[in-house]
Parts: C-alpha cells; structure tokens; sequence
C-alpha cells in the first residue's frame, strides 16, 4: 500500500469510518445517520492525518 497518495489514505480511513459509524448507527437505531457520520469522520481524518505531513 502507498501511503504517500492521499486518496489511499482517505479510503483507509472512509473504511474504519463507516465501520465506526455503523456501529454508532446501531446503537441509535438510525442506520443513515451513523453511516452518514462515519463517512464524515473517516474523510476529516484522512484529510487532517496527510495534511500534518505535508
């Protein structure tokens, strides 16, 4: 895996957000809103994690 390509990153993250998310979504018996925040979250991280680096 490169880690030097942004998008690989995002989409790492995007996985381990939806996971996340799915399970909060769950938990609150609202399956678009935890799925629509793990996106969210998976995408914000992605982002921040490469643009520290640069």
């Amino acid at each position: 895996m490169t880690q030097n390509k942004k998008g690989d990153r995002v989409a790492v993250w995007m996985v381990i957000g939806i996971a996340i998310g799915t399970a909060i979504g769950a938990a609150m018996n609202n399956m678009g809103v935890g799925i629509a925040l793990g996106v969210a979250f998976g995408v914000a991280i992605g982002s921040t994690r490469h643009n520290k680096k640069t």
